[in-house]
């Protein structure tokens, strides 16, 4: 505007200059005085103009400068009008946010007033949810402990040990196709030849005799645990027990033991308990025996096993994962065969009564002359469990060289003597053992298990649940280990938690071990000779005595047990099983099969006849057992 102002002032100027050199009242004056003032007035007129020339383009070029500087003042002007409009377009739309953050901010304020209000009503949730699980907490800490009383085995605290009880109470039956005169227990090398009456009638038995009473005592310090364990059935007859009334029998030892087990793994274990034979689930450990699931308590042909007094000492290495073990044992020979005179040989003698034996046993006792002994190496890798032992037992025999068929035409070797005598009588004594593999493993999964019993060697019949001859005799009286095997497959299914499936097969063998005295008539001593008479096996006979116990039998059956098998299936039924003990029951089919060794009756050349005795058996048992 300044510029605008100084260009208008200029233009002003220059007119009233312009109008000043011709004043309008001039009037004329003489010629020469007209042409000097001329000539001066030219000249002065040249000046000026000159001059005006001057301020013209002095003017010119300030207009000129003026009109750059409204140009850019229009510019400019422009600029800011944009400038303005922006402003005006930011203006509108910051008031357009700010309208909109008003609103947010009202809609945040509402927010933050639900929010408040949520939260105070979170705030007393969370202390009603706090509180309330403070009580679940209490609930349930005082429901655990429940459980945990209910379902821990009721104990007895004396002092520094802790007693629990166990065992089981059961109603049990057995029948048998051919009557082998026997409880639920069967007597497998008693199931009778068809020659037998008592293989023409069958037989029903039931009792409760099975029924098992057990007491664990444990006590633990700051390096080792003391166990004692105890455990008695009814599985006994005294003289006074029958069938006819009160069906009272008597109450018998199965396990009587106690045991250190130290930090270090070494453990003792000392009393009668199950023989290191016998198949463990884990390592050698007491109370982890695992005997086929039978109702029978002779439990299947195949087992190997024994119940007797043991002194055991084991040591566990890389976690319990391997263990050695080795045991000494109580021995007892089994014998078996026939053919040798009387009077050549004394084996075994009647128990003595005040020598707490049982007098009425018939098979006596053998004079032992040392323990069994036992060595076993277990594994438990990760998958399946793996036994391996070794067996060896003595046996001792008082043979009489001078004792039998002395004659004067025989006289006796030692004096020359021509009467029976004992003179030159010795101690005959024999060592025998065998090894054997334990294996079990699961299959299915978790639904099943497979067990694989195997054991052989000379002298080992007595270690199998058949019960075949450890040793027989040879001509002069001395003693002869008998070589034998046994063998046990066993497959345990588990469909479900209440329900156990299981099948076993075993078989018990006992090699021919016969020796040949013919002279001038066919003549053997041993077992399994070929000579035996068995031609009397299956021809049934009159009976003696009816008034007296006995079943009608053959005197010319006299085949020495080849083998004896038996197949079984069965199964267990958990009806309950929790803090107020078990209930469940079961029954079992067995098959069984016994084979003898065949016999011509002293006739050369002949066929010689090779009885068999067969039998089906069903049992059931009923059974609670303590928790």
């Amino acid at each position: 505007m300044k510029n605008l102002a100084a260009l208008t002032l200029s233009m002003l100027l220059v007119s009233g200059t312009a109008f000043a050199d011709t004043p309008k009242d001039a009037e004329p004056h003489s010629a020469k005085a007209a042409h000097a003032a001329k000539a001066k007035a030219a000249k002065k007129a040249d000046k000026a103009d000159s001059a005006i020339a001057a301020e013209i383009e002095e003017l010119r070029q300030a207009l000129q400068s003026q009109q750059q500087q409204l140009t850019l003042l229009k510019e400019e002007l422009a600029k800011r009008d944009r400038q303005i409009d922006e402003a005006r377009e930011a203006a509108a739309a910051a008031n357009s946010r700010a309208a909109e953050a008003s609103t947010k901010a009202t809609e945040a304020v509402n927010t933050t007033a639900e929010v408040k209000s949520t939260a105070a009503t979170l705030g007393t949730t969370v202390a009603d949810i706090k509180a309330s699980n403070e009580a679940l907490k209490s609930t349930v800490a005082e429901t655990a402990q429940e459980t945990k009383a209910a379902e821990t085995p009721a104990a007895i605290h004396i002092k520094g040990i802790t007693l629990t009880p166990g065992g089981f109470f059961t109603a049990e039956s057995a029948w048998r196709q051919r009557a082998a005169s026997a409880d639920i227990n069967t007597p497998f090398t008693g199931t009778p030849f068809p020659g037998n009456a008592l293989s023409k009638t069958s037989e029903f038995n039931a009792s409760g005799r099975q029924s098992r009473i057990a007491m664990l005592a444990e006590g633990q310090t700051e390096h080792a645990k003391f166990t004692g364990y105890y455990e008695t059935d009814f599985l006994s007859a005294a003289v006074t027990s029958n069938n006819r009334q009160s069906n009272s029998y008597s109450l018998r030892q199965r396990q009587f033991w106690g045991q250190a087990t130290l930090d270090n793994g070494w453990s003792f274990t000392g009393g009668q308990m199950w023989s290191l034979v016998t198949e463990t689930k884990k390592g050698v450990q007491n109370r982890t025996e695992l005997p086929p699931m039978t109702i029978d308590p002779q439990y299947n042909v195949g087992f190997g096993w024994a119940r007797q007094y043991g002194f055991r000492v084991a040591k566990s290495f890389n976690g319990d994962k391997f263990v050695i073990a080795v045991a000494a044992e109580e021995p007892q020979t089994t014998f078996g065969g026939r053919g040798v005179p009387n009077g050549t040989f004394f084996i075994n003698a009647p128990g003595a009564s005040g020598g707490l034996f049982n007098a009425f046993d018939p098979t006596g006792y053998t004079v032992n002359m040392a323990p069994d002994f036992i060595i076993k190496a277990a594994a438990d890798p990760g998958w399946g469990h793996y036994e391996l032992f070794g067996v060896v037992s003595t046996f001792r025999a008082r043979v009489y060289p001078c004792g039998a068929g002395i004659t004067t035409t025989n006289p006796c070797p030692i004096d020359g003597s021509t009467a029976n005598s004992s003179v030159g009588a010795f101690n005959d004594s024999r060592t025998g053992g065998g090894i054997g593999v334990n294996f079990r493993a699961p299959v299915f999964g978790k639904y099943g298990d497979f067990g694989v019993h195997v054991m052989g060697g000379d002298g080992i019949g007595r270690y199998g649940s058949a019960q075949l001859a450890d040793a027989t005799a040879r001509p002069g009286g001395t003693l002869a280990p008998i070589r034998g095997g046994q063998a046990l497959g066993t497959l345990e299914l588990h469909p479900s938690p209440k329900l156990d499936i299981y099948m076993d097969y075993g078989v018990e063998y006992a090699y021919r071990t016969w020796y040949d005295t013919s002279t001038t008539t066919p003549s053997s001593v041993g077992y399994g000779s070929p000579f035996n008479n068995n031609s009397g096996c299956d021809t049934e006979v009159l009976p003696g005595n009816q008034n007296a116990p006995g079943a009608p039998s053959s005197s010319s059956c006299n085949g020495d047990l080849r083998n004896v098998q038996e197949g079984t299936i069965g199964f267990w039924h958990k009806v309950y099983q929790g803090p107020k003990g078990g209930l469940r029951w079961g029954s079992q089919y067995s098959y069984l099969v016994k084979n003898t060794w065949s016999g011509n009756n002293n006739t050369p050349g002949a066929v010689g006849l090779q009885p068999k005795a067969i039998d089906n058996m069903v049992f059931t048992s009923f059974r609670y057992y303590l928790p």
